[in-house]
């Protein structure tokens, strides 16, 4: 792979990598201690059924959101391990490159299509 494809599949890594990040910030200046308040308000036995429900429905998608932000800073950082060690744009499983296309709409795919769909598969 040339240096310049190297160095804009980088770029779009890292910028994925800012917004990744600035998002799980946000999550966390967003619900600082929320398990201790969501903890209080449930606590509350003059909390309606659905009111509790709201509560519990919102911090398991705030905890969703935080999980797949850092699988997703994860990837990232593998596919900056791959670009530095000269691995990256080659299937992890078969050693065939991995198609552009997909590299442009996935820059951290480590696995070519038909590999990942096997992955997907079994």
């Amino acid at each position: 792979m040339k240096a310049n494809e190297l160095s804009g599949y980088r770029k779009s890594l890292l910028d994925e990598k800012e917004r990744l990040s600035a998002a799980l910030e946000y999550l966390h200046i967003e619900s600082p201690g929320a398990d201790e308040e969501d903890a209080l308000e449930l606590s509350s036995l003059e909390q309606h059924l659905a009111e509790v429900g709201s509560v519990t429905l919102d911090r398991e998608i705030d905890y969703s959101l935080e999980e797949v932000a850092q699988e997703g800073l994860a990837a990232i950082a593998r596919a900056l391990e791959r670009i530095e060690r000269g691995t990256f744009g080659s299937c992890g499983s078969c050693a065939k490159p991995i198609a552009p296309e997909r590299l442009a709409a996935l820059p951290w795919a480590s696995l070519c299509i038909d590999c990942k769909r096997r992955e997907e598969r079994s």
